[in-house]
């Protein structure tokens, strides 16, 4: 009778392990375990102006047991890890909500919980992705599906044969792990890629198949992109060279929305590298745009505290210092309003697919 081969460990599992045996030895030494957690914030991130991208810098905070206020987060971080090793080790993957439910449990003698909730247990997978140098994909981790892909190109999906121009107007839901051992791109023959921010104005390109029209993937994340759509844009932009264009409402959240789709975000720098577009292009709605496309000012939104005080944030930002970027947002504060692109229907149902985007795309009226 054949014996069943043990599985290999994988590279990812061996980092977890390494985890463990800080713990052991330290224990084995009578000293006080810890570990080093890259810090992730705006004083540890910097622009490569070169890359075109945001990257994180070397600056890191010790976690140990020993400490008071750091014991409740060291124990966490273990149990995090020690899941993701079981998920490792049984090659499965799991839902962040799992890892919470997992990991979630009473302390013997007491009515303290190991975590209270879910906000608790998400920051510590990302403390351990960049610790570890590893993608939440690579940690068999899986957030909710929340995007949707329309268009000339057909994917290979554990065995099955989709394609994206035979769906409907629904589409395919972008999976969370788009990485090419779960999600092969089989054939691609778009000329573009458009990124839009919201879902309704996705809905409305894809019911007018404006996709058809113009032979472009249409793809959405329903808001701030999740890191299946920007990984997926990433593919198809870096495999089939395939350009991006990002459409996102006229405000500096959208702008901070195309800025983390180019860039990267400064909460996941060190996963820039594999998930940003530095070529991707801002299609609008642009600042200017409401006095070009004669949209009248009753469909602009006042511009409140938080919305003016985050622009003037943005412009600061050193990958918002392009001349062209500092007179757009000025542009946007001194008209005292922001539009969003649902406001393009003030002018006709189908403005954004019949006129809007066929006249951006004619004159390259886009920003980099």
């Amino acid at each position: 009778m054949a014996t069943k081969q043990k599985k290999k460990t994988t590279a990812v599992e061996k980092k977890l392990i390494g985890l463990a045996d800080v713990v052991i030895t330290a224990a084995e030494r009578a000293k006080d375990p810890t570990i080093a957690i890259p810090i992730r914030a705006l004083s540890n991130v910097s622009f490569n102006e070169r890359k075109g991208l945001i990257e994180m810098g070397s600056k890191k905070q010790a976690r140990s047991f020993f400490n008071v206020g750091m014991a409740k987060k060291f124990m966490q971080t273990m149990l995090v890890a020690d899941a993701l090793s079981e998920l490792q080790r049984a090659d499965l993957t799991t839902s962040l909500r799992e890892i919470y439910y997992r990991t979630k449990h009473t302390i013997a003698d007491s009515h303290e919980n190991t975590f209270d909730t879910q906000d608790e247990s998400d920051p510590v997978i990302e403390d351990l992705e960049v610790s570890l140098a590893a993608l939440r994909e690579e940690l068999h981790v899986r957030a909710e599906n929340s995007g949707s892909i329309v268009g000339p190109v057909v994917f290979g999906d554990d065995g099955d044969r989709v394609d994206c121009a035979k769906l409907g107007k629904g589409g395919y839901s972008v999976p969370s792990i788009v990485e090419p051992e779960y999600l092969e791109i089989r054939r691609c023959t778009a000329d573009f890629v458009l990124l839009v921010e919201k879902g309704t104005q996705w809905n409305r390109l894809s019911e007018d198949k404006f996709w058809r029209r113009y032979n472009c993937i249409l793809l959405t994340g329903n808001g701030q992109p999740p890191r299946g759509v920007r990984r997926l844009a990433r593919r198809l932009h870096e495999e089939h060279r395939l350009p991006v264009y990002v459409l996102v409402d006229n405000d500096p959240w959208g702008y901070y929305i195309y800025s983390v789709i180019k860039q990267g975000s400064i909460n996941l720098a060190f996963e820039s590298q594999r998930m940003a577009i530095p070529k991707a292009k801002f299609i609008g709605l642009s600042s200017a745009d409401p006095e070009r496309y004669e949209l009248p000012r009753n469909v602009g939104i006042k511009l409140n505290e938080k919305d003016i005080a985050r622009a003037k944030e943005l412009m600061n930002y050193q990958w918002f210092q392009k001349p062209a970027w500092q007179a757009e947002i000025k542009r946007m504060l001194s008209s005292g309003l922001k539009y969003e692109l649902d406001a393009l229907a003030n002018k006709d149902f189908q403005y954004l697919t019949k006129k809007y985007l066929p006249r951006k795309l004619k004159e390259k009226d886009w920003l980099d």
